[in-house]
This record gives C-alpha cells, sequence and structure tokens, in this order.
C-alpha cells in the first residue's frame, strides 16, 4: 500500500479503518486502525457513520464516513483496504469507486502470514480458508490484479489508479 501511495502522493491518502479487535504491538490509534470497543462500534453503526462495515476474521471492520469526507475535503481521493465484502459495498455507496481485486497463491499468504508473526496456526488456518472463498469472488470485480510479485502488482494496480485519477473524484452516496 505505501508504494501506491507513494507514487500518488498528491492525490491519494489511505483512510484508516475502524476495527474492534486488539491492537497489535506496535500499533497506534489513528495510524493503523481506529481501535473502538464493541459498544462504540455499535454505537457508530447505529448513527450511520460507517461507510461500509463488516464483520472478517471473528472481529469488525468498517470505513468511517469521516474519513472519506475528511480526505476529500482535503483535495485528495481515499484508498481504502478492504476485504471482499466492505470492498464491494463501499463501491456501491461511492460514486465513480474503483474496485481492485488483488490475490495471491495460496502458499505466499500462509507464508506472508507466517513470516508476519501475528496470528496463531489456528488463526492463520482461518484466514486461508476465507482467503479461498473470496477467490471465487474475483468475478465481481472490474479489476483483478495477482500479488505473486511485488513489483508487478504494483506496476498493475499504479495503471489502474492513473486511470482512474484521470477520470474521477469520487464523492459518498448519501
Amino acid at each position: 500500500m505505501r508504494a501506491l501511495l507513494d507514487r500518488f502522493p498528491d492525490e491519494l491518502r489511505l483512510a484508516v479503518s475502524a476495527t474492534t479487535r486488539d491492537r497489535r504491538p506496535g500499533e497506534t490509534n489513528g495510524v493503523e486502525y481506529w481501535f473502538l470497543t464493541e459498544a462504540g462500534y455499535e454505537q457508530q453503526v447505529q448513527e450511520g457513520d460507517f461507510l461500509e462495515h463488516v464483520e472478517f476474521a471473528g472481529h469488525r471492520y468498517g470505513t468511517l464516513r469521516s474519513e472519506v469526507d475528511r480526505i476529500a475535503a482535503e483535495g485528495h481521493c481515499a484508498v481504502l483496504e478492504l476485504e471482499i465484502e466492505g470492498a464491494l459495498l463501499a463501491r456501491d455507496a461511492l460514486e465513480g469507486a474503483v474496485a481492485i481485486f488483488v490475490t495471491a497463491p495460496l502458499e505466499v499468504l500462509e507464508r506472508r502470514l507466517r513470516a508476519r508473526a501475528t496470528e496463531s496456526t489456528g488463526e492463520i488456518q482461518e484466514r486461508l480458508a476465507i482467503a479461498r472463498g473470496q477467490l471465487e469472488q474475483a468475478g465481481e470485480f472490474e479489476h483483478v490484479v495477482a500479488n505473486d510479485d511485488l513489483p508487478t502488482a504494483i506496476e498493475a494496480i499504479s495503471a489502474v489508479v492513473a486511470r482512474a485519477l484521470e477520470n474521477h473524484v469520487y464523492h459518498a452516496r448519501p
């Protein structure tokens, strides 16, 4: 993600997602995620504060409308890093949004998860099972990029983003 943002420093900003999961060592509230209590998260859901929100791997995740609005008010386009369901919801909620399905072979994903060393073996297996199911939804996206070679994936995503930036700035639908 950092490489994409670095390629378009004047145009793109990452929207920080909210989550109910616990903070991992080294994570800062408002940087990696907005870490919310279950009650606080639910209150924001009830108040309509989320552009999209889902449950994923046993925790709740979502994009706050205020994040996207803040980025747009600063004259930038928001980049949302989402799982499948959230990406489809956000695509439908944001006029002109571009959704890119990024995939990797399951063995590459497993190697990356094990190297990260932040999930248990059971959690890794759960994430791999989720990834298998998500591969079946790739056809829901206009753009699919394989992330088995990082430089190639960055080039492909950057080309999609460059075309999108030439054509629009998106706005949240009411």
